[in-house]
């Protein structure tokens, strides 16, 4: 054999062999060491690779310690749990060099301050009036002639339209609008409208029309400026003086769109019945609202993870009114959990169920994960997931993980939940994280 036959042997044994390590179990979970970590500061996280590999692992002990070393530099046995001990809010890098001289990974470390919230489950009533006069709908007014028009559709007033100004002047009263129509319609005089459409403010000229019939101004427009229902509070976080709820944006009943808030309340609720999820039903939680309703908070935010506004005191009727910490999306695992939630009166109570399937989200989407009631209990009373039952805190290991928002249709025992992180970023408790240069360039 030749020196080149040779040389072409060796080359497909070296490919053979290095094809084989890649393939190889130690290998993957190796390559499965992750490019960033986030902590709150205090945590104790535990990295599991089990591979036969000695390294050298350089960080800021500051911010944070591996095994319990004060020192910048610690040699490390990868084959057996790798402990991390978050110390104070900061950014590091945590360098991984294999035999203590193959230079390997550089994760990127962000210890955040550390956060600890009362997990919620209380049913409470929701009163909330928009920013302005919802349209929802057109209707027809019938003129001295018996003719039937729509001044509004006329005028080019869309439904989804939120009419935030009537003659310059800020509305969000269907009742003093009424008034103004009916001035101006006296007085043969149109009605300038400013309206917010998908988010920009468009002009529209309207003359009111008299309905022979009514007997009174019409804009020939269905009209809302409010909305109330019942839901659960997910959480609640005493420091800030905050808290999030319902886990899934408030829409408008007509026209589904999400209800831009001017203000709004949480009052304290009281479940009076349940009706019963069946295949291809869901059921929903009845309730009414305490008479002489505590305020618990008010509404400043109305997001696609729920709703979210200050509260200064804790609610009552809490499971246990403790504090717990809360997980990154990236901690929550498929298994055992339970949700908090009430079924009767106002008794919050925790009840069994299974993460069956968890979605990888690095940046904020409504369904990250899928849950599934195994509570026998909870099976009998509800049949699973009802309307109402929205916002309900889910735990996993002692830790506020996330909240149910959807239910399947076709199988009520199972639906869907939300991250918490999401959530308590739309609270502004916290940070979003600093967009990295692959997130720009998407964007």
């Amino acid at each position: 054999m030749n020196s080149i036959q040779r040389k072409r042997w060796f080359g497909l044994v070296l490919v053979f062999f290095v094809c084989m390590i890649g393939l190889s179990t130690p290998f993957q979970h190796l390559a499965a060491f992750p490019n960033e970590l986030r902590l709150f500061s205090g945590q104790l996280k535990s990295l599991d690779y089990g591979v036969p590999v000695h390294a050298k692992i350089t960080v800021d002990p500051t911010v944070l310690q591996v095994n319990g070393s004060t020192t910048r530099s610690t040699s490390v046995d990868l084959n057996k749990p790798l402990s991390l001990q978050s110390n104070k809010a900061g950014m590091t890098e945590m360098s991984l060099k294999l035999f203590g001289k193959i230079p390997f990974k550089t994760v990127k470390v962000n210890v955040v301050p550390d956060l600890h919230v009362v997990p919620g489950g209380q049913t409470i009533g929701v009163k909330v009036r928009s920013a302005g006069i919802m349209v929802v709908g057109h209707h027809l007014v019938t003129g001295e002639n018996g003719r039937r028009t729509s001044p509004g559709e006329n005028a080019d007033i869309h439904l989804g339209d939120l009419i935030m100004k009537v003659n310059g002047v800020p509305m969000n009263d269907v009742h003093k609008l009424a008034g103004v129509v009916e001035q101006a319609g006296t007085n043969k005089r149109l009605l300038q409208l400013t309206i917010k459409r998908s988010g920009k403010m468009v002009e529209r000229q309207l003359a009111p029309a008299y309905d022979v019939e009514d007997k009174s101004w019409r804009l020939g427009l269905y009209i809302r400026d409010s909305a109330a229902g019942v839901g659960t509070l997910t959480f609640y976080a005493p420091d800030q003086g905050v808290y999030g709820a319902l886990g899934h944006v408030i829409t408008d009943m007509d026209t589904q769109l999400p209800i831009e808030v001017g203000e709004g309340q949480i009052l304290q609720s009281h479940v009076t019945s349940i009706n019963k999820s069946q295949n291809g039903e869901p059921g929903e939680k009845r309730a009414q609202f305490v008479k002489q309703s505590k305020i618990l908070g008010n509404i400043k935010r109305n997001t696609p993870f729920g709703i979210f506004g200050g509260m200064t005191d804790q609610p009552d009727h809490g499971y246990n009114n403790r504090r717990v910490p809360v997980a990154f999306a990236e901690e929550v695992k498929e298994g055992p959990a339970e949700i908090w939630t009430v079924i009767d009166g106002q008794r919050v109570e925790k009840f069994n169920i299974q993460i069956v399937h968890v979605t990888k989200q690095s940046v904020p989407a409504t369904k990250g994960m899928v849950i599934r009631i195994t509570d026998k209990k909870l099976l009998e009373r509800t049949g699973g997931i009802v309307q109402g039952m929205s916002g309900s805190p889910i735990l996993q290991d002692g830790k506020l993980v996330g909240a149910v928002t959807h239910v399947f249709v076709n199988d009520p025992s199972s639906g869907y939940g939300c991250f918490i992180e999401w959530m308590l970023q739309d609270a502004g408790i916290l940070l979003k994280p600093a967009p990295t240069q692959q997130n720009l360039e998407a964007a």
